[in-house]
C-alpha cells in the first residue's frame, strides 16, 4: 500500500467497527427501500438521497437465491453502470461477488425493466466511466477517497441471444 493510500484509508481515524456499522446501516436501509418499492407497485422509493435508483435482481453467489438490491441508477448506452462502492467501505459489497459469478441480471427503473449482462470495467475504461458516475452521483468521488480499494464499476448491457437464460 502506498503512503497516499494509507492516508486515504485511515484519514477519518474511525475505529474498525465504525466501517462495519455503516455497512450494516446501508444494508438495513436497502432492504427497507426494496420492500417499500415492491409494496407500492414501483410507485414509491424510486429515489435515494434525492438521486434516482434502480432495482437490480440478481442471483446470490453462495446461496443461489434471487436477491433485489437498490442501486444508484446510472444510464449508460443501452444499459446501466453499477458502482460497487458501499459508501466507501474497505471491502466490496456482497452483491459484487453475485454479479461476478452470475452476470445475468434484471434492472428495473420506474416501471421499465431490462435484461442485462454485467461485466467488470477494465482499468482503461474506468477514468471515462468515473466522469459519468460522478456527474450522476457526486458522493462517489468522496467514497473513492475514503477507501484504499479500487472501487469496481460494472458495465451492464443487453444480453445477446446466446446469453439469455433458458
Amino acid at each position: 500500500m502506498t503512503e497516499s493510500n494509507e492516508h486515504r484509508a485511515g484519514s477519518d481515524d474511525r475505529p474498525f467497527w465504525a466501517h462495519s456499522t455503516r455497512q450494516w446501516t446501508i444494508k438495513i436501509l436497502a432492504k427497507s427501500h426494496v420492500r417499500m418499492n415492491l409494496l407500492s407497485g414501483g410507485r414509491l422509493a424510486n429515489k435515494m438521497r434525492g438521486y434516482e435508483v434502480c432495482f437490480v435482481t440478481m442471483t446470490g453467489a453462495v446461496s443461489g437465491r434471487t436477491l433485489i438490491k437498490p442501486l444508484i441508477y446510472i444510464p449508460y448506452e443501452d444499459g446501466v453502470l453499477l458502482v460497487a462502492s458501499i459508501g466507501g467501505a474497505p471491502k466490496n459489497p456482497a452483491w459484487h461477488g453475485n454479479l461476478v459469478k452470475h452476470p445475468d441480471i434484471q434492472v428495473r427503473h420506474r416501471g421499465d425493466s431490462m435484461e442485462l449482462k454485467a461485466r467488470l470495467a477494465s482499468s482503461t475504461e474506468k477514468p471515462a466511466l468515473w466522469r459519468i458516475c460522478d456527474a450522476t452521483f457526486p458522493p462517489y468521488a468522496e467514497y473513492r477517497n475514503m477507501t484504499s480499494r479500487d472501487i469496481p464499476i460494472f458495465i451492464c448491457g443487453p444480453r445477446t441471444d446466446s446469453s439469455q437464460p433458458g
